[in-house]
C-alpha cells in the first residue's frame, strides 16, 4: 500500500510531497513495530499450540486479551501522533534544510496515517487466528482486496487532500481490512468478543479521549516552544507525550480499564 501511495505522491503531487509522506512513516512505524508486530510474534505461537492442544475456547480468550493490550497501547499512540504531531516532527527533523513548513506539512500526513494506527496493529492481531488454523489464503487474499480498495482510494484523495491523501487511503485500506478479518473469524466461530473485551473498549476509549483533551490545552500553551533550539524543541515534546501518557495511565486505573490485578499479571509473566 505505501508503495502504492508514494508511486502517485510522485507522479501527481507537487515536490516535497514524497519526502512528507516518507517522514511521516518512519514515525508512523515506530509504534506499529514495538506493538503490532511484537504481539503478532507472540499470538501466533501461543494460539497455536492452544489449538493443537483442543483448547479452542482458550485460544479465544488468548485473541480476546490480544485485542485488549493491542487497544491499550494503540489508542494513546493514536491520540498522541494525531495531537502532537507538530512537536514530535520538529525534535526529530526539523533542522538544516528542513524547515518548520515542512514539519507542518510532515505532522498532516502523520495525522493522516495514524488514523489508521489501531487498525495496522489489529491486523497483526487477527490473522494470527487464520494462520494458527493453517489458512494463509483468506488472510492474503483480503490483503490482495485492500490494495485494491488502497489504489481506489488514493486516487480518489490525493488531488483534493494531496500529501494527506495517500496515508489517509492507506489508513482507510488497513480498517476495511481489519473489517474483513473481523467479521471472518466470527462468521466462522473462530472468534467472539468477550464480556471483559467489551467492558473495556468504552472505558479505554474515555481515557484516551481525556488524554486528548490534555494534549490539546498543553500544546497550546508549549506552541512558542516548540520550533525553538533543538534542546527546547525536544523539551516541549517530551513534556507534551509524558503529560499525555500519565493521564492516559491514570484514567485507564480510575476507569478500570487497566486494574492493578492486571499489572501483577504482567508483573508474574515477566518474572
Amino acid at each position: 500500500n505505501l508503495v502504492v501511495s508514494t508511486a502517485l505522491a510522485a507522479s501527481l503531487l507537487p515536490h516535497g510531497s514524497v519526502t512528507y509522506i516518507y517522514m511521516a512513516d518512519r514515525v508512523n512505524q515506530l509504534p506499529l513495530g514495538l506493538i503490532g508486530i511484537g504481539l503478532g510474534t507472540v499470538l501466533l505461537p501461543l494460539i497455536s499450540r492452544q489449538l493443537a492442544a483442543g483448547e479452542d475456547a482458550v485460544a479465544m480468550t488468548t485473541q480476546n486479551r490480544g485485542l485488549e493490550l493491542a487497544l491499550l497501547l494503540t489508542l494513546p499512540a493514536t491520540v498522541a501522533l494525531v495531537l502532537c504531531g507538530g512537536p514530535i516532527v520538529a525534535a526529530l527533523f526539523e533542522h538544516g534544510k528542513y524547515s518548520a513548513t515542512d514539519t507542518y506539512y510532515t505532522a498532516q500526513a502523520l495525522a493522516a496515517f495514524s488514523i489508521g494506527l489501531p487498525s495496522y496493529i489489529l491486523v497483526k492481531v487477527l490473522t494470527p487466528g487464520f494462520y494458527a488454523r493453517s489458512d494463509t489464503k483468506t488472510p492474503v487474499r483480503f490483503a490482495t482486496m485492500s490494495m485494491g480498495v488502497n489504489l481506489l482510494l488514493n486516487l480518489a484523495l490525493i488531488v483534493p487532500l494531496k500529501h494527506m491523501g495517500p496515508p489517509l487511503a492507506t489508513a482507510l485500506a488497513s480498517t476495511f481490512n481489519v473489517v474483513l478479518l473481523y467479521r471472518t473469524l466470527r462468521q466462522r466461530g473462530h472468534f467472539e468478543p468477550d464480556a471483559r473485551l467489551k467492558r473495556r473498549v468504552w472505558r479505554l476509549a474515555l481515557a484516551a479521549l481525556a488524554m486528548g483533551i490534555i494534549l490539546w490545552l498543553l500544546e497550546g500553551l508549549l506552541t512558542p516552544y516548540t520550533h525553538g533550539g533543538w534542546a527546547i524543541r525536544t523539551g516541549a515534546m517530551v513534556a507534551l507525550v509524558a503529560a499525555g501518557g500519565l493521564v492516559y495511565a491514570i484514567m485507564t486505573f480510575v476507569l478500570g480499564a487497566f486494574t492493578r490485578d492486571d499489572l501483577s499479571f504482567l508483573r508474574r509473566k515477566r518474572a
